[in-house]
């Protein structure tokens, strides 16, 4: 796997799941709606710990930064 996100979006996605996170255990969002949004938080954590989005890749999407190649 050839990481495919960047920092910003690593970051951004534990703050989303960690919102999520703190609605649903304080019992703001419930039932199947809040069930479904604690999966996503959990994706989201996820692809943050390994750097990888696999809806990123059919896409061609990268949010890393490109580091330029040496011009002799």
């Amino acid at each position: 796997m050839k990481k495919n996100m960047g920092s910003a979006d690593r970051i951004i996605r534990f703050i989303v799941a960690a919102i999520i996170a703190v609605l649903y255990f304080t019992e703001i969002i419930g039932g199947t709606l809040g069930i479904v949004l604690l999966v996503l938080a959990g994706v989201f954590v996820l692809t943050s710990f390994v750097s990888f989005c696999p809806l990123y890749a059919p896409f061609g999407i990268s949010t890393c930064a490109v580091k330029q190649a040496e011009q002799k």
